[in-house]
């Protein structure tokens, strides 16, 4: 009976770290509950799945032996990591199909965690030519769209080093805009481009909380109402951190 109670107390531990780890990854609460209850059913247990924004409870119970187990688990912060998603969704379809064992599960586990992230220049670059884009799309010149780039990669930049240093996460943003905003700002004051006002308009975009927003919209229609609200209200404050650095941008040049 230990033996049984002790593979049940893995196997959950197992499941909410992987519930875990998909909501600091950016999945939703449909796609969490769904994994993990696919694989407890690949064991032969019915599960009990109690999703919030911060923490993760799971109860596993065998109805033929009249036995259960719960367990609580707190989500680390939330951001985005489409790679880990999509990796634990494969692997629940290669645990009910190939029958995995539990420390197999925990190697892949450990595996998609270790996972290496982009290099950090190249997540620079490439958002700040991202937001040159949005200032081309919006009819930016060439000066406009360098503008915007530089602005954003300063601002992205400044982000990373405030979560560094271990910063609330909405001052993050707020640090993050007003940084962007101040570099394309001055170049609205200066005259600088031909439209020095697209490069101001789009040099925040990148802070845009498109995932939380999407995952808000999802969950509400979902029924997981919630969930469904305190992510919308992140999304929210997220934008009113990103509207708080432009308009300090806008009283400090007076623009």
């Amino acid at each position: 009976m230990s033996t049984k109670q002790d593979m049940i107390n893995k196997l959950c531990k197992l499941l909410l770290e992987i519930g875990a780890l998909q909501m600091s990854s950016g999945a939703n609460t449909s796609r969490i509950r769904m994994t993990v209850m696919r694989i407890a059913n690949s064991y032969g247990y019915n599960a009990e799945l109690l999703i919030t924004h911060r923490a993760l409870m799971l109860t596993l119970y065998d109805e033929e032996k009249d036995y259960f187990f719960s367990r609580l688990k707190r989500t680390s912060p939330h951001g985005a990591n489409f790679r880990i998603v999509s990796g634990i969704s494969r692997m629940s379809w290669q645990i009910v199909d190939e029958k995995w064992d539990l420390d197999h599960i925990q190697q892949e586990v450990d595996r998609l965690k270790a996972l290496p992230h982009y290099p950090r220049l190249v997540i620079l670059l490439m958002v700040g030519l991202a937001g040159a884009s949005f200032c081309r799309l919006f009819g930016g010149s060439f000066i406009d769209m360098l503008i915007t780039f530089s602005a954003t990669f300063a601002g992205l930049f400044v982000r990373q080093e405030a979560v560094k240093k271990g910063f609330n996460p909405y001052l993050c943003i707020f640090f993050g805009a007003l940084v962007s905003s101040l570099i394309a700002g001055a170049s609205v004051k200066l005259q600088l481009g031909t439209h020095p006002d697209f490069a101001f308009a789009t040099s925040v975009l990148y802070l845009i909380p498109g995932i939380p927003l999407i995952n808000s919209l999802s969950d509400l229609l979902d029924g997981n109402l919630m969930n469904g609200i305190v992510r919308g209200m992140f999304g929210l404050i997220i934008a009113f951190a990103i509207a708080i650095g432009l308009l300090c941008a806008i009283l400090i040049y007076n623009i």
